[in-house]
Formats: C-alpha cells, structure tokens, sequence
C-alpha cells in the first residue's frame, strides 16, 4: 500500500520524506490554511515547493464549484509541476471535469467520496484516485473503512484502473484496517504513520539487547 502525507506542512512532508516511507501528499484549502497560505499565488507556489521535495504525486484541490471554474483552475494547478494530480469533489460538476481532464491525459483525484455509487461514477469518469473519508464516516456512525472494501471490492470485480484513496484517516489503526481492506493507498497525518513503528516488544527487546550488550562489553 502506498503512503501519503495529509497535510501542508513542509517540515512534516520533510519529515515523512526522509522516513523514507512516502510516496505523495494530499491538500486541501483547510490544510493550506492551517499553514497561513493565503492567495492564490502563494498556493501555487507552496504546490511546487511540496513537488520539489517529494518528487512524487501531490493532490492540489480546486476551489470553484462550477464545471468552467473547475476546469480553469485544474488545468492551471496541472501546468504547475507534472507530479501535480487535480482534486475534484464529487459533486456533478466535478464528475465532468474529472472526464474532461482524463481525456485530456491530467490524473485527477475524486475527493469527498461517501458511497459506493459518487466511487462508481468517479471510476467510470476516469479518475486516477478516489477518496473515500474514512473517518468523517465514523464521526457519524458509519463503518468508513467497510466503505473502502466495498469500493475495492467494486472496482477489482469491474477491472476499474481507478486507486482507492483511503482519506481522512484519524489514527494508526485505520491505517492497519485498510490495509486489511485492500486500499491502493492511505492518506495520514505524519502521527499516524509514526504510530506503525510503536510497539512495546519491539521498546523492551531493544533495552535488554542494550543492558545485554553492556553487560559484556562494558
């Protein structure tokens, strides 16, 4: 399964870079925000940047609800840098530039994905990722990674090329879930992936070898 950093914190993509675990990052304009990233070129600007150190697929979301707006400001983010992939919601609109951009050769990610069906539309618009929100599922008494098997379930049956994007992902044990569920990839805060090497075993293996370790040697 492949890693990506959810967030647009530079020393966190750095971070994650040099775990040597990570392969993408995902943003969106709360994520920008968060980061006192105002105006659209500065935005654009911080898109390059996170391309610069991942060299890798970095999803930047368009911010217009409308199929023109959409497709102006896709067709801009995609102009920045070739690891740049165009984040659409699903939404109508969105599902119709997803299109349009796969016709015209740009990898697009469907965000805001909460059902088989908005996934089954993304696919067979020919989207590159689909992102169902795992967590904000739960948040309101839904199974969020029953929801990713589903999709993956969907889409190995009908042979669709669309990645499923496991999103909004709260903790480590998500992570561990969606594997299980089969996710192409799983997109987390840095906490989370760092919470995969936790272990107690793994802690108190490694003070014995140590007092071991002194014990002969001094």
């Amino acid at each position: 399964m492949k890693f990506f950093i959810d967030t647009a914190n530079l020393e966190q993509i750095r971070e994650a870079h040099d775990l040597g675990v990570l392969d993408g990052v995902t943003t969106n304009p709360s994520l920008m925000a968060k980061e006192g990233i105002k105006g659209i070129k500065n935005q654009q600007k911080h898109y390059v940047e996170i391309c610069n150190i991942v060299q890798a697929d970095v999803s930047a979301e368009v911010i217009a609800t409308d199929y023109e707006g959409m497709i102006r400001e896709g067709m801009e983010l995609a102009a920045l840098n070739p690891h740049i992939v165009v984040k659409v919601p699903c939404i109508a609109d969105g599902i119709k530039a997803i299109h349009y951009f796969s016709e015209k050769g740009i990898r697009t990610n469907c965000t805001l994905v909460f059902s088989v069906g908005q996934a089954l539309l993304a696919a067979k618009a020919g989207a590159t990722y689909v992102s169902p929100f795992v967590g904000r599922l739960d948040d309101i008494c839904e199974d969020g990674v029953a929801l990713v098997a589903a999709i993956v379930r969907m889409y190995r049956f009908y042979d669709y090329k669309t990645q499923v994007l496991a999103a909004s992902i709260r903790h480590t044990k998500h992570i561990i879930e969606c594997v299980d569920a089969g996710a192409d990839v799983a997109t987390c805060p840095l906490s989370a992936i760092k919470g995969l090497l936790n272990h107690p075993l793994t802690d108190s293996g490694l003070q014995k070898f140590l007092e071991d370790y002194k014990k002969v040697n001094g």
